[in-house]
């Protein structure tokens, strides 16, 4: 599976606006779907913020959730203009968010798997100070997959 097969132009905005978490989220979630299935994700997603916050730290943040208002798994990133409020794990605020929906029945448990995929993916991230680096969708994606082959050559 790679990461960067999942991802679209369409669904990664790299100038989302500094606001709340829920308002971030709301944003990436409206990428993927729509009106009622989108409050009902939106309402999902914020309830496991409740649990435990999912700002991994380093600026970085995965929310993520099972929801039957999707039928496959689907990705959405945002990074904001700004930093903002996440309550991550490190206490730092958030700029990049990895959103992930998956629906309840998920063959060969991708949703797991690429949850992992993207921790390992953030990592690098960081680690490389690439958070501002893509100024555009092609770049950011490119910079996923580049990522993604390194990662491999280490196996």
């Amino acid at each position: 599976m790679n990461l960067a097969s999942l991802l679209s132009k369409e669904r990664i905005d790299l100038s989302l606006s500094p606001g709340k978490k829920e308002d971030v989220i709301r944003t990436l979630v409206y990428s993927i779907k729509k009106g009622e299935d989108a409050e009902l994700i939106v309402s999902t997603l914020l309830k496991r913020e409740e649990l435990g916050s999912t700002g991994i730290g380093k600026g970085i943040a995965i929310p993520h959730c099972r929801s039957l208002a999707v039928n496959k798994l689907e990705i959405s990133v945002g990074r904001t203009t700004k930093p903002i409020q996440f309550k991550a794990i490190d206490k730092k605020p958030v700029s990049l968010i990895f959103l992930i929906i998956a629906p309840p029945h998920d063959p060969g448990n991708q949703y797991l798997i690429t949850l992992g995929k993207i921790v390992q993916i953030a990592k690098e991230i960081t680690k490389k100070n690439l958070v501002n680096k893509p100024t555009t969708h092609e770049e950011f994606i490119t910079m996923i997959n580049d990522i993604e082959k390194q990662l491999g050559k280490r196996k």
